[in-house]
């Protein structure tokens, strides 16, 4: 860990407990900062809280006093809080900063940092490039937004090891000093403006993650994208992805990817399907290469790397049908990126809890549905849609029983999809244990010798 000695007797106010807080306090207390920890629910009884007041921590649960802003303390907030409490809007109004744990991970990193934001892609990118890490001699770890606090593991990592840190706008707004080695943006579309407000401040939140670095830097952008940024405003080397045309970077040429002009790999032998996913593959790639790491880990990952659970993962091959898991497909964009991802004949299983949308904006990635297989709440709506469409429809009780139903009915080479585009609360407690079913239910039809 990297000596740093700005919190040394600095007043430190740790804003939400949870995995991140808890962290946060207990490494700004290490670091010699006098730390209140608060909390608006009770955590008198959690058992982080005791372990905190403890170590001498002050804790403070049930309300945000304004009083916690008398010493003009350093705020470390927990990312899902949003800025407009009484709190943090008096807080702004002070000019006191206000910085998430990923900041605290940069002030203490000796590792290089591999930063990954984007309102698609970024756990897939990051996934992948902590697997051809694991595969290779260069060392990685990786944090951030993908669920293992940043902060805690750059207390680890040495010097010549690289830190893998998915970043999410609500991290990124809380960054002041924070400078990855290789930033990458997968892409920017509108999300998340209940907690941002507008597009502008998500797209800006979103470009903190290049906006401290300098010419030894690299920022990795989607060219397709390239209007969002200012070229002259940019520091670092930038270089793009594309799946359309040769740019400065990496791209798809004659169904190769090619990066300095070598060619890595063939598409039709990358695990992961569609379009989206051929996108990430390129990122992981590219950011890969100028890490460091061989070409043969990179392709042993690409041939192997089945996804990220839940979504689009390949679960596995029975009898020539390939079975994929997209549980986590919960609204429609996400079932239209996988609809959108197979050319083979699609068996697709969807349904799930109604919150009222109607699901016509499907209807352009329908072509390649041979079959639908309905459940839940919304299966007389999907049935419509089907309807609407000449699709072959059958009706099921849930995941497992439209599994076993399709297996008397099943063509060579369809693919079978899960992908509800729907939540899964009316059947089951969460869209993991939806595709938990799915997957299970595949291994139950597999051929015994």
């Amino acid at each position: 860990m990297k000596t740093y000695d700005d919190l040394q007797g600095k007043d430190v106010l740790i804003l939400g407990l949870a995995k991140s807080g808890y962290e946060s306090a207990k490494l700004c207390h290490k670091l010699g900062a006098n730390v209140v920890v608060n909390d608006g629910k009770d955590i008198s009884k959690d058992p982080h809280a005791v372990e905190l007041q403890e170590l001498g921590i002050e804790v403070i649960g049930g309300e945000h006093p304004m009083s916690l802003l008398n010493n003009r303390p350093l705020i470390v907030k927990n990312p899902g809080i949003p800025y407009h409490i009484p709190l943090l809007e008096e807080a702004v109004k002070q000019g006191l900063d206000i910085i998430t744990e990923v900041e605290l991970s940069f002030y203490i990193s000796e590792a290089q940092i591999i930063g990954i934001t984007g309102t698609n892609g970024k756990t897939t990118v990051t996934s992948l490039i902590g697997d051809m890490f694991g595969n290779s001699k260069v060392n990685g770890h990786v944090a951030g937004n993908i669920g293992v606090v940043a902060s805690k593991v750059a207390q680890e990592v040495k010097s010549d090891e690289y830190l893998i840190t998915e970043l999410s706008s609500f991290q990124l707004l809380g960054t002041i000093q924070y400078k990855p080695h290789i930033a990458i943006v997968t892409n920017i579309y509108s999300a998340h403006l209940d907690y941002h407000g507008n597009l502008e401040e998500y797209q800006k939140a979103k470009k903190n993650i290049f906006s401290n670095q300098t010419e030894e830097d690299y920022l990795i952008f989607n060219y397709e994208q390239r209007h969002l940024i200012n070229k002259d405003e940019i520091k670092s080397k930038i270089l793009y992805f594309s799946t359309e045309q040769q740019v400065n970077g990496i791209y798809i040429e004659d169904d190769y990817v090619v990066c300095n002009g070598i060619r890595i790999i063939h598409v039709n032998d990358i695990v992961l399907p569609g379009k989206h996913n051929l996108e990430n593959v390129l990122v992981a790639v590219l950011a890969a290469v100028l890490s460091g790491v061989d070409i043969k880990s990179i392709v042993h990952t690409l041939t192997t790397f089945s996804g990220i659970k839940h979504r689009l993962q390949y679960v596995g091959n029975n009898r020539g049908n390939k079975y994929y898991n997209d549980s986590k497909a919960t609204n429609t964009l996400a079932t239209r990126f996988a609809l959108s991802s197979f050319r083979s004949p699609i068996i697709w299983l969807c349904g799930g809890l109604d919150r009222g949308n109607d699901f016509d904006d499907l209807i352009p990635y329908m072509d390649n549905v041979r079959l639908m297989v309905t459940f839940g709440e919304t299966k007389d709506k999907l049935n419509a849609l089907g309807a609407s469409q000449g699709k072959e429809i059958i009706q099921a009780t849930d995941v497992k029983d439209a599994v076993d139903k399709i297996q008397s009915i099943i063509h060579p080479n369809d693919v079978v999809l899960l992908s509800p585009a729907c939540a899964s609360w009316d059947q089951y407690d969460t869209f993991e244990a939806r595709g938990d079913a799915f997957i299970e239910s595949f291994q139950k039809h597999l051929p015994t010798f």
